[in-house]
């Protein structure tokens, strides 16, 4: 099995890695594709709609191929866990079955693609049990951990490099998504979404949900991430130069101005400006000193992708310093640059991997 990144993620070196932008918004509007409940491995029963996940992937991997720059491929899985299953009839069995393909799908695509020079990370996409905007009925942190349990170690055996949690609303998710991911043995980020005070949904703010995510479980997450949210909407509560601020490694911002509740209302895609959004990438650089992974969230898509990479790639990153040393006891290191990991046999494992 290919985990070539598992123990040595190559991002943590600092260099600028691209992500895509935003899968369902463009299947659906650009695409013309029906996404029952948001669910992009929906699609993935037929053979079009395999085809129709394969090209959009493709086209955010050519990109990174072209400019010679690393990707973090993220699994077509947001919805893919089981309350989410069960709402489109499919068992435990069908849901670890789509899970599987979703991580295979990736691989193929960084054989296609990869080169020394452009390095592409599997991720495995984790969501919300319930809605991204929402929070709606929060769980206790152990029911958090016990609920995401089961994608998380078939993003395992099939394969990934990572997991990735996206559109978190609340704490005590994140830290059952992270304790889940750190028992499997796997490098876990947990992105937070905000609302247009900066706030998660909960009213609480990012630098105190990430102080309690590291606080109770010793830093698990190797970084953070902010998503589906306008840069507007988050750049003030970055301005205040404490420490959290090194823990943020990367931005999925949306290319709407839009409130959450806006956008669930909206009928018509409001896709912005992709050169103006990449401008404002650029100005966040300034303010998260270790800002290294860069894509889109709602609105956005391949073109939005470019206008960051253009606006942001003169910059050269320091490294996650604080992010490694968080995590070297785990056994998370950056990629040296030198060694190939596909071949190396991984000598240090995760807590909860086997040896």
């Amino acid at each position: 099995m290919d985990t070539r990144y598992r123990h040595a993620l190559p991002q943590l070196t600092g260099d600028m890695f691209l992500t895509d932008g935003g899968i369902e918004t463009t299947l659906i509007f650009h695409e013309g594709l029906d996404l029952p409940h948001f669910a992009a491995f929906d699609l993935m029963k037929t053979e079009h709609g395999c085809q129709a996940l394969e090209k959009y992937f493709r086209t955010y991997a050519d990109i990174a191929h072209r400019r010679n720059v690393g990707f973090v491929l993220e699994s077509a899985t947001w919805r893919a866990s089981q309350d989410w299953g069960d709402l489109l009839g499919y068992s435990t069995d069908d849901m670890a079955a789509f899970n599987r393909q979703a991580i295979a799908m990736l691989h193929a695509i960084r054989e296609e693609f990869e080169t020394t020079k452009s390095r592409f990370v599997i991720s495995g996409c984790v969501g919300p049990r319930g809605d991204g905007y929402d929070p709606g009925e929060m769980m206790a942190s152990g029911e958090a951990e016990a609920y995401h349990r089961a994608q998380i170690e078939t993003f395992c055996e099939a394969g990934a490099d990572m997991v990735t949690a996206i559109t978190i609303t609340y704490v005590e998710e994140a830290i059952g998504i992270t304790r889940a991911a750190l028992a499997a043995g796997m490098p876990v980020v947990i992105s937070f979404t905000v609302e247009t005070d900066g706030c998660l949904p909960t009213g609480q703010r990012l630098q105190d949900a990430i102080a309690a995510v590291d606080r109770e479980t010793g830093n698990g997450p190797v970084y953070y991430m902010i998503n589906c949210a306008h840069p507007t909407h988050f750049e003030d509560a970055l301005r205040d130069r404490e420490g959290w601020i090194e823990r943020v490694g990367g931005l999925r911002a949306n290319a709407s101005r839009m409130s959450h509740a806006e956008l669930d209302e909206a009928e018509e895609l409001d896709d912005g400006d992709p050169v103006e959004l990449g401008g404002q990438y650029r100005d966040l650089q300034a303010l998260l000193p270790n800002l290294v992974v860069m894509g889109g969230c709602c609105g956005t898509d391949h073109r939005h992708v470019e206008a960051i990479h253009a606006a942001c790639a003169h910059w050269v990153g320091t490294g996650l310093g604080k992010s490694i040393a968080a995590n070297e006891r785990s056994g998370i290191r950056a990629w040296d640059g030198r060694s190939d990991p596909a071949q190396e046999q991984q000598s240090r494992t995760l807590p909860g991997s086997a040896p």
